[in-house]
């Protein structure tokens, strides 16, 4: 029997819902789904070279078509697309799963949690990576860390934010968590694909929204409705962008072309921290200079309120898991342990350095 058709039988055989990837001549041909609109700065160019390098390290081996946002599965359907086997690989973020477990929102960011280093030491040198395998096991599929955004800002507001005051009432775009600490200050969260934001602020059925940062917020137009710009992104300090991966079609792969997919998921989250930082300033200064937006930080009291509601949010999440295993409470409480441990250094090394870089002197050319 030709090696298509034992695939084919042993596939079928098992009951799986997985579809079986394309193979020619020994070539496999994957389908990768993402949450983005295609060609997107950042997240769906990072998407792109994330599988064409699998494609390339792999000599051809292994080759990834993307499917952009609502091309073959809603834009917020990833995960599942992939669990089913609709697609093989997918590239989004976890946060956006939450609803099918709370843990998930911890492999991406939570308020006032990782920065993106941070992030990468608790999922490669922590205990982050273990947990993130018991969580998604039950759905058939695997997690690696492929991306980041890097510190993100607060988001985009009509008119100025000057007290707690002026977050009452608002109807506020913005996933996840975050969501539920602004509820808790009497903001209305409404959840949309970057795709759907503009002209939702155009239309006025939201009054503001953050998306990410000066690079994307820039290429989406969001100036061109709010004059406002909040920082600091205190709920996406560091978000880890995932690449998801079908159990059964991980499995199949050899040695060689996982290690390839590890490697290239490694490399997107390094190249795009690099391509964010490398373009979010010149777009942050021609969104001041060109499209006269005003830059605000969030008053002192905003922040803290947030603080406050962000570990209300936070316990009553360890306290609503009621898993057989715990696994939410136990990815919760190892968070926390890291973010405990690494907050000393940072602390006295990345921060004084960024303060000190504030004090009143300049490098220039004589």
């Amino acid at each position: 029997m030709k090696r298509r058709s034992l695939l084919k039988a042993a596939v079928l055989g098992s009951g799986a819902a997985f579809a079986a990837p394309a193979i020619s001549k020994g070539l496999l041909e994957w389908r990768m789904v993402t949450s983005w609109p295609r060609g997107l700065p950042g997240l769906g160019t990072g998407a792109e070279r994330l599988a064409a390098n699998i494609t390339a390290m792999s000599g051809g081996r292994l080759t990834i078509k993307v499917y952009s946002a609502g091309e073959l599965v809603p834009a917020l359907e990833c995960l599942g697309a992939v669990a089913n086997g609709t697609a093989q690989m997918g590239h989004d973020a976890a946060y956006y799963h939450a609803g099918k477990s709370e843990g998930c929102a911890f492999f991406t960011a939570f308020p006032f949690g990782f920065t993106m280093g941070e992030m990468a030491a608790w999922i490669k040198h922590g205990n982050g990576q273990k947990l993130w395998d018991e969580l998604y096991a039950p759905f058939g599929i695997r997690g690696f860390q492929a991306g980041s955004t890097g510190t993100q800002m607060f988001g985009w507001f009509r008119r100025e934010i000057r007290s707690l005051a002026d977050l009452d009432g608002l109807k506020f775009r913005t996933p996840g968590n975050q969501g539920r600490v602004l509820q808790k200050l009497g903001v209305t969260p409404v959840s949309l694909p970057g795709g759907e934001i503009f002209p939702a602020l155009q239309s006025g059925a939201i009054d503001g929204a953050e998306w990410v940062g000066p690079y994307n917020d820039l290429a989406l137009g969001f100036y061109q409705v709010c004059r406002y710009y909040y920082s600091p992104g205190y709920h996406e300090p560091g978000p880890a962008l995932q690449l998801t991966v079908n159990e059964q079609a991980w499995r199949s792969l050899p040695a060689d072309l996982q290690a390839i997919v590890r490697a290239a998921a490694d490399a997107a989250t390094t190249d795009m921290y690099a391509e964010y930082t490398a373009q979010s300033g010149p777009a942050l200064r021609t969104l001041v200079q060109k499209h006269g937006v005003i830059v605000r930080s969030l008053p002192e009291d905003v922040l803290i309120a947030c603080g406050e509601k962000s570990n209300e949010v936070l316990n009553e999440i360890h306290a609503g898991d009621t898993s057989p295993n715990r696994i939410v409470r136990r990815i919760i409480e190892d968070f926390l342990a890291f973010r405990q441990d690494v907050i000393p250094w940072t602390r006295v090394g990345e921060q004084a350095f960024v303060n000190a870089r504030r004090l009143p002197f300049e490098f220039k050319l004589n």
